[in-house]
């Protein structure tokens, strides 16, 4: 059953597709499915989301679309997922020639008295949901 206080349920276009790149490329597995119902739980290194193929509608039939869907679905949001190795998921995009919205580079944020650092890349899953997968590289002083 879940452990996380929040989990991300992604609506996708095609869930066989959708899987191939968390579980191919993202190196997420599955904790439990759905297959009658197009649905898939997964899980990498703590984190969590759901993936639910969605008949795209435009209007109340009961659906979960919020509004008329027009890729790039989530629009807006950016999911941080931390990952144990963030190289590893880099090379198998390369290696698959997926593209990546952003490169993979270090970053420091500053947070109060300290900076934390990440070595993060960006990158688009089959629907357009903005990923970005990071390493932690530590904290330094915020000088």
């Amino acid at each position: 059953m879940p452990r996380c206080r929040v989990v991300p349920e992604l609506l996708c276009s095609n869930l066989d597709v959708s899987l191939d790149f968390y579980l191919k490329l993202a190196g997420f597995e599955v904790l439990y499915d759905r297959p009658e119902n197009r649905f898939a739980y997964l899980g990498k290194d703590g984190a969590e989301l759901m993936l639910d193929e969605t008949p795209e509608v435009t209007n109340d039939e009961g659906d979960w679309w919020t509004a008329p869907a027009t890729k790039p679905y989530g629009r807006g949001i950016n999911l941080q997922i931390e990952v144990s190795d963030v190289q590893a998921i880099h090379s198998r995009l390369a290696e698959a020639k997926w593209p990546l919205f952003r490169p993979l580079e270090d970053q420091w944020y500053r947070a109060g008295d300290i900076e934390v650092g990440n070595r993060e890349f960006l990158v688009q899953d089959p629907d357009g949901y903005l990923l970005r997968f990071f390493s932690d590289l530590g904290e330094r002083s915020a000088s």
